[in-house]
């Protein structure tokens, strides 16, 4: 289970947080950070918090303002930076390295977190890194991942639309310390047909699994 928080930001304004220490943890922590489209409180958040938990890890999800407060529209990027800064310091109470992860626009957030204002993270996972914005052809410009000395690794789905396996795979060899896992049959939700013969939640669980391999 995860312990509900509250986080400080900006000038007094809160957003809630959840917490999983499991026993026996490793020092590890990993800033969860969710997409556009959902809260913390999502069942991919859950599941992939509760899956990383059970592998030893520290894990910390949260809300930005504009899910707290029950918009739909992201907030614009510097308000989104400001609470993704302020519950990355929060987790460094708790552990001795922070990973910056995300799903979607939630792993964006952190990179520009880490390659623009220089916040030291020990590495950063991309869970469907939104390299095509919805609507695009373009990618998007990655120049800040290149500033970023940590590890990255990038998670895509075969059938990703926006984070396209060949485009990622490309981004991830220009990048000093990079990795990519595909998952084959999944989109962006990590979903995958009915045919591959697995669960959402066995494919999350296998996200968790690959995540805390490469980290360790």
């Amino acid at each position: 289970m995860a312990r509900r928080l509250q986080i400080k930001w900006g000038s007094g304004d809160k957003v809630t947080a959840r917490l999983a220490i499991p026993a026996g943890e490793s020092g590890i922590g990993i800033l969860l950070a969710h997409g556009a489209g959902a809260g913390q409180d999502h069942e991919f958040m859950v599941t992939l918090r509760e899956a990383l938990a059970a592998r030893g890890l520290t894990v910390m999800t949260f809300n930005y303002a504009y899910t707290e407060a029950g918009r739909k529209a992201p907030d614009r990027a510097s308000k989104l930076l400001d609470v993704h800064r302020a519950a990355a310091e929060r987790l460094q109470t708790y552990s001795d390295k922070v990973v910056l992860a995300g799903k979607s626009m939630g792993g964006r957030v952190g990179s520009h977190l880490a390659g623009d204002e220089d916040w030291s993270a020990s590495a950063l996972v991309y869970y469907g890194y939104p390299l095509v914005a919805l609507g695009k052809s373009e990618p998007r410009d990655t120049t800040h991942l290149e500033r970023i000395e940590a590890p990255q690794l990038f998670f895509a789905g075969s059938r990703d639309r926006l984070s396209p396996p060949d485009l990622i795979g490309e981004l991830a060899l220009r990048l000093p310390r990079a990795a990519m896992s595909i998952v084959e049959g999944g989109d962006h939700s990590f979903k995958v047909p009915k045919m591959a013969g697995l669960t959402h939640r066995e494919v999350i669980s296998r996200l968790a699994h690959d995540t805390a391999d490469w980290l360790r």
